[in-house]
Formats: C-alpha cells, structure tokens, sequence
C-alpha cells in the first residue's frame, strides 16, 4: 500500500544564501529536515533532523509553507507534503560548508536568486523561497503535481 510521506524542512537563510544538501554524486538539492516520526511535533522532528544531519542544534522560528510533491523512480510513484519552517543557528557560516555526519549527504550554501541552479526539489521551493523570505509572501502554498 502507497503512502503519503510527511517530512519537514528547513530553510537556514545568511548573507543572501541558504542552506542545502544533497546525496553525493546526485544533481538534486533539498533543504535540510527529513521524515517526522509517528507522533512526533513537526518542530521536533526538525531540530532531531539537523542535530542527527550535522550535529548542530538550531532554533525553529515561523511556518513558511506547506509543499506537495509526487516524483516516480524505480519503485513507482512518491508522494510527500514538506512543512517548511524558518531555522536560525549562529554556528552556522555560510562562507563554510557544515560537516555532514551521515556519509551519503553533503551540505553547501547557495545564493537564494540561484536555487535553479542546483535543481532544489521540489522544484516550487525555488519560486516560493525567496517570496518567504523577503517577509511579504503571497503564498504558503505549492505543488509540483498541480
């Protein structure tokens, strides 16, 4: 049985860049988060994410949005709902890329006005960030299957 996976994000902003990840030897970049566990707060399962991603604990700050995503790979069709939240985290330097400690990630910062050039996924993140983050968005919402 299919499943709709809920994951939450993170959107780690300073001096014009934001933090991403990607698997090494892939193209696509994501935000930092990952999978809420059964019962766990979404808020919760953010600073667990980052901590286990980089071992940094960050402060969850505003709700963002809401993205929907359905992409297909080897194993038939995915489907998830990405709750994005603002992050702030002083140890971060976004002249330095954090050390990952899991072994399949790798982290960089890239210029909010650029996000197409690292093919962020899903793919409505790169329209609706920089509108979130200059503090007047007109929308919470996107959808790579609409």
């Amino acid at each position: 049985m299919k499943t709709i996976e809920i994951v939450v994000r993170g959107v780690v902003a300073r001096g014009g860049r934001v933090l991403l990840n990607r698997r090494k030897g892939t193209c696509n970049a994501f935000l930092p988060g990952g999978h809420i566990r059964f019962g766990e707060p979404a808020r919760a399962a953010l600073v667990r994410e980052i901590r286990e991603e980089i071992g940094t604990d960050v402060e969850v700050k505003d709700f963002l949005g809401v993205v929907e995503h359905s992409w297909e790979d080897e194993n038939g069709l995915n489907h998830e709902v990405n709750l994005i939240f603002k992050v702030e985290c002083e140890e971060l330097d976004p002249s330095k890329s954090p050390r990952s400690n899991e072994p399949h990630l790798e982290f960089f910062w890239q210029p909010v006005n650029d996000l197409g050039a690292v093919r962020l996924e899903p793919s409505a993140i790169i329209v609706l960030l920089p509108r979130w983050l200059s503090g007047k968005p007109d929308s919470e919402w996107g959808s790579t299957i609409e």
